[in-house]
């Protein structure tokens, strides 16, 4: 199979983007009901709470919640905030919400509770539903449960918490929009500001991903995805999940990344593909490496990428030797919902490229005078597609800021083109830090830090370290101020999520600035020691 790609799915690749869009079904709840009706008795998911369905067990749960979500009042149009881990319930719940033309707003139970009302608060859902088989959407929902109209749903596959708003939130108008316009999922990213940005992404946004980037992983309806990646990251929920049900695979969740259990599962279940950030590969390298694991005794994939942060050489180079295959590279971003650019499955590359933009996704790179640049050099990357987000919900400003008036989204990201057209990532125009796949925004850090009362100036970078990026925070404290790290890092715990917090905070006597005040951050990065 991975030799020869099926002739429908090179006539795919081929198409024109209008003829391509034109093949992709309505919504994407769609391609479910496609594989009930043909593959009904095949596996569809399963998770690591022991819960299994086929395509019509799954269709069969989806039409239940639909029955739920129903009798609690939900319309088109209506957001409903998911507070979740990884689990089967929450997609059977992602699925039938975009069946009532409702929309899925997807978060992680394990961001503070300063974070989560901040998104609750801006995105104004009809209602809340916490998934209780996880212990930090419990612990979440136990603290809010006494403060409005709260219940708990038994239904087969956990429990669901859920708060109805007190408020009567206005629904996203789409009168006239066509389905596969419609908005059906929205991921917050907190965006250069600090402030939460919503990113509204359509059905067709998402189903263009799945359909397409599962042909270039060569995937078929035999496979066994592991899904670790969180599915409150575009990249678990798009580029995974919405990929393997598109293919009619079956999807194998896990709720946290641990590299013994990883294995063990990939092993036990027979997964032929795995999807993961660098550092979850990093974490394979240094647990086979201390328990004297070698090649011969890794499970047997078919393949493997890598996506949601820079690949490092050397772990590309290392994970190859160690699993035998070849670590396929992707890039993308929460707006572009997420794939960009993606390295075919029958191609070895020997580098970190992040492979050519998918096709129908078209690519300027904008040089420092606004033209083009040449082949070869660097340029800022700018996308136009299929893929590419609605806007950020209630912000035209930033809407119209990330997206030109041709439909170009400004990436931030500065990437060259060589001659096979491969994208190679050269570096940031912005200042995010990618930490193990997720992002973080150093003003939202550095807003946190500032709040401390010995806090006089504060600024936020990001480091590589063993693969990974780490946060580190450089601060000037207050004359005759005794704050200490620990007492800072105590201080910034109940407001950021363990992977926002700093690595290491560095006091120093004065941070170095211009004459404007503005701190100059790549002087810090040689004051760490």
């Amino acid at each position: 199979m991975q030799e020869k790609m099926q002739s429908n799915d090179l006539a795919l690749l081929g198409q024109s983007p209008e003829a391509l869009l034109a093949q992709l079904p309505a919504r994407i709840s769609a391609p479910l009901k496609r594989w009930s009706r043909e593959r009904g008795d095949a596996p569809a998911l399963c998770d690591h709470l022991g819960h299994h369905y086929t395509y019509t067990q799954l269709e069969q749960a989806v039409a239940s919640c639909q029955e739920t979500l129903l009798g609690l009042g939900v319309d088109a149009g209506d957001r409903i905030l998911l507070i979740n881990e990884n689990c089967a319930q929450l997609l059977i719940w992602i699925l039938a919400i975009s069946e009532m033309n409702a929309v899925s707003v997807v978060v992680n139970a394990r961001l503070a509770a300063a974070e989560i009302e901040r998104i609750q608060h801006h995105c104004e859902p009809k209602l809340t539903a916490y998934f209780l088989n996880s212990t930090a959407a419990q612990r979440q929902y136990e603290a809010l449960a006494l403060s409005g109209d709260a219940r708990v749903l038994e239904e087969e596959s956990g429990r669901v918490g859920v708060i109805l708003s007190s408020a009567k939130p206005v629904p996203l108008d789409e009168s006239g929009v066509a389905t596969t316009d419609r908005v059906c999922v929205m991921i917050y990213t907190t965006g250069t500001t600090g402030d939460p940005k919503g990113v509204m992404l359509t059905h067709r946004n998402m189903l263009f991903v799945a359909a397409v980037t599962g042909v270039l992983r060569g995937m078929t309806a035999e496979d066994r995805i592991y899904g670790v990646l969180p599915l409150s990251h575009i990249f678990g929920l798009s580029a995974v999940f919405l990929a393997t049900l598109y293919r009619g695979a079956q999807l194998v969740l896990a709720d946290r990344f641990d590299a013994q259990e990883s294995l063990r599962t990939l092993d036990e279940k027979k997964i032929t593909g795995m999807m993961g950030v660098p550092t979850m590969f990093a974490r394979f390298l240094e647990h086979c490496r201390t328990q004297g694991v070698g090649p011969e005794a890794m499970p047997k994939l078919r393949f493997i990428y890598a996506g949601g942060a820079p690949l490092d050489p050397t772990i590309k180079r290392d994970t190859e030797q160690l699993f035998g295959l070849t670590l396929l590279n992707a890039y993308g971003m929460t707006e572009s919902g997420p794939t960009i650019c993606q390295v075919r499955w029958n191609e070895r590359l020997g580098n970190c490229s992040v492979g050519r933009p998918l096709p129908g996704v078209e690519v300027r790179l904008i040089g420092d005078d606004g033209a083009q640049v040449s082949q070869g050099d660097v340029g800022e990357l700018h996308v136009r597609g299929p893929n590419v987000m609605r806007g950020y919900f209630k912000n035209a400003e930033a809407t119209s800021a990330a997206i030109d008036a041709e439909g170009f989204l400004n990436t931030g990201d500065l990437v060259r083109e060589d001659e096979l057209g491969n994208i190679h990532i050269a570096g940031r125009s912005k200042e995010l830090i990618i930490h193990s796949g997720f992002n973080v925004y150093p003003p939202e850090v550095e807003a946190v830090i500032a709040q401390h009362s010995d806090v006089l100036v504060c600024a936020v970078i990001g480091e590589s370290m063993n693969g990974n990026e780490e946060v580190i925070a450089f601060v000037q404290t207050k004359a005759d101020s005794a704050l200490t790290q620990s007492a800072l890092q105590a201080f910034i715990k109940p407001f950021l999520s363990p992977y926002k917090r700093p690595k290491e905070i560095v006091f120093l006597d004065q941070l170095p600035s211009a004459p404007s005040g503005k701190v100059l951050k790549h002087q810090l990065r040689g004051l760490r020691h």
